[in-house]
């Protein structure tokens, strides 16, 4: 008798036990991480806001910490420029000074004009010798006859005696032509020779540009107030200084408000769109009781449905009911994991009645019923409360706008008017010297602190729930950092070292 091959069935069982919800450890943690780095920001910012630590030496208290082999904040001398050089934050780097002129009809003996090379006076430099300077220059010799003539940079001294540190000889007509690289003295006078013998042609037009390293005795990184403005960062048409001290302010505001509140948003929008899809869930379900199938296969049903973001809880509920655990015992694990008022309530409602006896299809419909109108009600308080959104955002809009022209128009119009740094008197009315930086931080902490009270009433108006305030509150600041940033923090207005300008002659005298 041939024996059959019998196949062992084999049993799948997917266990899919519910986990532990780490949405408020992870909470918690980038609420901690965020709060850290929000210190540190705003740490940052008190140390060289100038509010709470004012060092003698006039440097930041940030400065005096970070280089205190460098700088002493209890002596009342501004540090010089070997104390700045010791630091490895307040290096200071040369600027470029130009000058451009064009000479017509140069002939025999040729011409000459004097500069002089700016640098740090002599009590700032301390210990060190002055950075060497270079001068470079690019010229163009354009004549009717092609000819040569002799390009120089003459020192001249206060006896009036000269001489030659550079000379070359050029062709006129011809590309080649300029200096490079001429070694020259801060705070010296010197010249530039064009030298044109007698038998040569004279040189139609002749046009040269003077570039000069110029130091000034003030750090990179600083401004004209010993306060941090960083380094500068151009963007297009747009000189920035990301790292100016006002900005942490700001971050320290974004970073402990914002990640936070768009983590703790991003879950309740996962929750709401669970709550949405749960009344139609209870309606379904009661259909299907109604329709004579077991709990179990109603809900094994619905769960190859489309609930959306409720599938994989139904998928989890059809699980723990094959199990063999009770209906009851199955909404509320379900209520544990989604964890808000609506599902809870539902789930009360439904295991209240239960227990009390009746068609468990009617106290499902009712559960249904019931949070389909408690969604309704949200989404009428949503609406309700839109247009209100709407006013507070167009009126920080307005209020930051405003803030910004100001501290772009109006505040330096005051400063120019009294430029010397001094009060000045008309008539009975004093004017005070008016400092663009001070007014600009102060506006910058006003928008700042608008922006947090207003997103924090948007967000408590809105949802009820601090969180959402301190995501519109986080858009607020965004938009308050780039304004200011490229807008109003420009150079002139937060007292970047403005270049003294190379002193040159006017016109042109012969050579010797």
């Amino acid at each position: 008798m041939a024996r059959k091959d019998r196949k062992k069935k084999k049993i799948k069982v997917r266990l899919e036990l519910p986990k532990d919800d780490k949405t408020e450890t992870n909470f918690s943690i980038i609420l901690a991480v965020c709060m850290m780095l929000g210190m540190g920001c705003m740490g940052f910012w008190i140390t060289n806001a100038d509010l709470v630590f004012k060092p003698m030496n006039q440097m930041p208290m940030f400065l005096n910490l970070a280089c205190p082999d460098s700088f002493d904040p209890n002596i009342p001398v501004p540090p010089t420029y070997a104390d700045n050089e010791s630091c490895f934050l307040t290096k200071e780097s040369p600027s470029v000074e130009t000058w451009n002129e064009e000479w017509e009809k140069v002939g025999s003996p040729g011409a000459a004009a004097f500069f002089v090379v700016p640098g740090i006076e002599q009590q700032r430099l301390g210990s060190m010798p002055h950075p060497p300077q270079f001068v470079d220059v690019e010229c163009v010799a354009e004549a009717d006859n092609s000819g040569t003539f002799t390009l120089s940079i003459v020192e001249r001294a206060y006896d009036m005696t000269t001489t030659v540190l550079y000379s070359e000889g050029h062709v006129s007509n011809s590309e080649d032509c300029g200096l490079a690289n001429v070694p020259v003295e801060a705070n010296t006078q010197y010249e530039i020779w064009v030298e044109v013998a007698p038998d040569q042609p004279p040189i139609r037009t002749f046009e040269f540009t003077l570039n000069v390293d110029a130091y000034d005795g003030i750090p990179e990184n600083m401004n004209n107030k010993s306060l941090w403005i960083g380094p500068e960062v151009p963007i297009g048409p747009f000189s920035l200084h990301p790292t100016i001290f006002v900005n942490f302010f700001g971050l320290g505001l974004l970073i402990m408000v914002f990640p936070p509140a768009l983590y703790s948003d991003a879950q309740a929008r996962k929750i709401k769109a669970i709550e949405d899809k749960f009344p139609d869930f209870l309606r379904d379900l009661a259909e299907y009781w109604k329709g004579g199938l077991s709990m179990v296969v109603s809900v094994r049903t619905l769960a190859s449905s489309e609930y959306g973001a409720l599938n994989n809880d139904i998928q989890k509920m059809s699980d723990q009911l094959s199990w063999g655990i009770p209906f009851g015992d199955v909404m509320r694990m379900f209520a544990g994991r989604v964890n808000t008022p609506l599902v809870h309530r539902a789930v009360s409602l439904i295991d209240e009645a239960n227990k009390a006896g009746g068609k468990i299809s009617d106290i499902l419909v009712t559960a249904a019923n019931d949070s389909r109108e408690i969604k309704f009600l949200e989404g009428e308080r949503v609406r309700a409360i839109a247009s209100y959104i709407s006013v507070i955002w167009v009126s920080y809009l307005v209020f930051m706008g405003v803030i910004v022209v100001l501290s772009k128009v109006f505040i330096p119009a005051i400063a120019n008017s009294n430029s010397g740094g001094e009060s000045e008197s008309i008539g009975n009315m004093q004017i005070n010297a008016v400092d663009p930086l001070f007014f600009l931080v102060v506006f910058f902490y006003g928008v700042s602190a608008q922006a947090v009270g207003n997103g924090a009433m948007a967000g408590l108006m809105a949802t009820g729930r601090l969180a959402n305030g301190m995501k519109h509150s986080g858009f607020m600041l965004i938009l308050a950092l780039l304004a200011f940033n490229f807008v109003a923090f420009s150079p002139d207005l937060i007292g970047v070292p403005i270049a003294e300008g190379l002193v040159h002659s006017i016109g042109r005298v012969a050579p010797g």
